[in-house]
């Protein structure tokens, strides 16, 4: 073996999910200080997840510590199942937080990170583009998702961030139905949501995500954070519900949220499935 090369704690982690595979798999990389960009970069491309993250030790007094998340193809500034994967694995892993909450730090700031029983929230970041979807956009977005106006109650930018839109359609059986073509909304990342009413026990609402890079992701912080956002200020959605997501992957997916005290809180389980060492 290169004598240069370290074995660092490693996790793979499934979050949203009580389940084991039923959420969305993240890779963590634990003390990773020592690693360039370089690596870290290759290795998220290698493990062709959506995403993999890095710890570290943090760089203010406050955070408890420093992640860096990559996906295959780019490093972001901050992404929701990375937070809550990346938070489990520190606490997991022994790490004690020096506040009743954890604080993570990462491009986008100091994260609040909450611990309520088995779930693990973060703090919804505030949206930096809301309102209306500009018209010639949305008939880009209905052609390239085969849906008719009549499904759609309403529309709206939800980006903290990666840069999200979202479509608040009727009922879960036209968000289950939906085959997008990739080719047509290309560049874009747009979510689905729409009301359960009771088609899912405990389950309030049904979402999908669709990724600018031409796929579906299993289970989404951001989106949902954005949707929470949304949702809950325009009265769409109750202070405090339950979404499912990664249906259609046969995934059980689910993402809690909760409106307190002005803050939305978007959280789910986070549970371990890989447990040992990378070479690095």
């Amino acid at each position: 073996m290169n004598s240069n090369l370290k074995e660092l704690s490693f996790q793979q982690v499934d979050v949203f999910s009580s389940e084991r595979m039923g959420g969305n798999p993240l890779a963590v990389v634990v003390d990773a200080d020592d690693l360039d960009t370089s690596t870290m970069a290759k290795f998220a491309n290698w493990t062709n997840l959506s995403e993999t993250t890095f710890l570290l030790k943090p760089t203010v007094p406050d955070a408890d510590y420093r992640v860096r998340i990559f996906t295959p193809h780019q490093e972001l500034p901050f992404a929701g199942h990375p937070t809550l994967g990346s938070c489990h694995a520190w606490l997991t892993l022994g790490g004690k937080p020096k506040q009743p909450v954890v604080i993570q730090e990462c491009e986008a700031g100091l994260i609040r990170i909450r611990r309520d029983g088995d779930i693990l929230s973060f703090l919804a970041p505030d949206l930096i583009k809301t309102g209306h979807i500009d018209n010639d956009l949305m008939k880009r977005v209905m052609s390239g998702l085969s849906l008719s106006p009549e499904m759609i109650v309403d529309a709206s930018w939800v980006d903290n961030g990666p840069g999200w839109m979202a479509l608040l359609l009727k009922s879960r059986d036209d968000v289950l139905r939906v085959r997008p073509n990739y080719q047509s909304i290309s560049g874009l990342r747009v979510g689905l949501i729409a009301p359960c009413l009771g088609d899912v026990d405990g389950v309030d609402f049904e979402v999908r995500a669709f990724t600018a890079a031409g796929y579906e992701d299993p289970v989404t912080g951001s989106l949902n954070a954005g949707l929470a956002k949304w949702l809950i200020s325009a009265n769409l959605a109750p202070p405090s519900y339950i979404a499912a997501q990664g249906t259609v992957f046969g995934r059980s997916g689910r993402v809690h949220v909760r409106f307190e005290s002005e803050d939305i809180w978007v959280g789910g389980n986070v549970v371990t499935c890989i447990n040992g060492k990378a070479i690095l």
